[in-house]
């Protein structure tokens, strides 16, 4: 078993020096952490995303992980009406209006823009680390089996829009879990070395906690794994946005949407981010001519896709 930890700890940290990258984002969770413990450059800037406004989980772990690490740690709190301000330019470039994916990448859109400005050229992000070790928390649920058969169907499916907003913003990105070494090795880990128990305890990306569990804090690597919208607490935005928007305004624009453009919108959030969506783009129905339609916003979607990237609804 050792040797598949060395070989793990090896090829990560060869992947994370390679970028010779300027900065990081650092969450505290266990990915950001790992790469910034592998990057071994005490002079790198690391940047952390929150909301001022709302319940957020990740200014404790980030300034532990930049404390353990040696890293100087950069803490953007952000008032409500800049989220506002960046939500309008996440859909504007990512041109969906998926609340999942936008309160989860307006966070990525904040650190870049802020690392830009701050003069650094490239930035270190924890991308792939979720899809190649059966991260997310649904992946407990699954037998090996089950697990396996998933992991090879959402390799086929997975994108990573921070590379959209990179290049929006011109700031460089690197992802170390996604080097083709990187990527080759973790698709060779048997599932059950992904999800496993511990103490009782079950946790996805077992294999790559127990890699590093002897160089950072107990504390990060058996975190539970925290969505970047609850770890920056931009989740806040749903009761938020609920709270904006009138029911009789929602009701009657939720019934001319569903007549007119063939989208259902399920919430007064989505609502909110569909009219700005709409400033840039078609109707999700006038997109494509792909055969497999979303049931809720009409979009074309890949075959093997459970999940509609424009509208966010889930299973399909």
């Amino acid at each position: 078993m050792q040797g598949i930890f060395d070989e793990l700890r090896s090829l990560l940290i060869a992947s994370a020096q390679k970028c010779n990258a300027d900065c990081i984002s650092l969450s505290g969770g266990l990915d950001s952490t790992i790469l910034a413990f592998c990057t071994q450059k005490k002079n790198m800037k690391s940047f952390s995303i929150i909301a001022k406004n709302f319940p957020s989980s990740d200014l404790l772990y980030a300034q532990l992980a930049a404390k353990t690490i040696n890293l100087k740690l950069i803490v953007f709190q952000v008032e409500i009406n800049d989220l506002l301000l960046a939500i309008g330019e996440t859909i504007r470039i990512l041109q969906v209006f998926n609340p999942i994916e936008i309160r989860n990448n307006v966070v990525i859109y904040l650190v870049l823009k802020n690392a830009k400005n701050q003069g650094c050229k490239k930035i270190i992000t924890g991308d792939g680390a979720d899809e190649l070790f059966a991260g997310y928390n649904f992946f407990q649920r699954m037998t090996s089996d089950e697990l396996e058969k998933d992991l090879k169907r959402i390799w086929q499916v997975m994108h990573f829009p921070s590379k959209a907003i990179s290049n929006h913003l011109g700031i460089s990105i690197c992802t170390p879990f996604l080097d083709a070494d990187m990527i080759k090795f973790a698709k060779k880990i048997p599932a059950d070395l992904k999800v496993k128990e511990e103490n009782g305890i079950k946790f996805g990306k077992w294999i790559l906690r127990k890699a590093f569990e002897n160089d950072l804090p107990k504390s990060i690597i058996w975190r539970k794994k925290t969505a970047m919208q609850d770890g920056s607490g931009t989740s806040g935005l749903t009761s938020f946005l609920d709270n904006m928007v009138e029911q009789t305004e929602f009701e009657e624009k939720a019934k001319k949407y569903e007549k007119e453009e063939k989208v259902k919108i399920l919430s007064k959030e989505s609502l909110y981010y569909y009219e700005i969506f709409r400033k840039y783009c078609n109707a999700p129905f006038a997109l494509n001519d792909m055969s497999i339609r979303c049931p809720v916003c009409n979009f074309g979607m890949a075959k093997k896709s459970h999940f509609c990237h424009m509208c966010g609804s889930f299973p399909i």
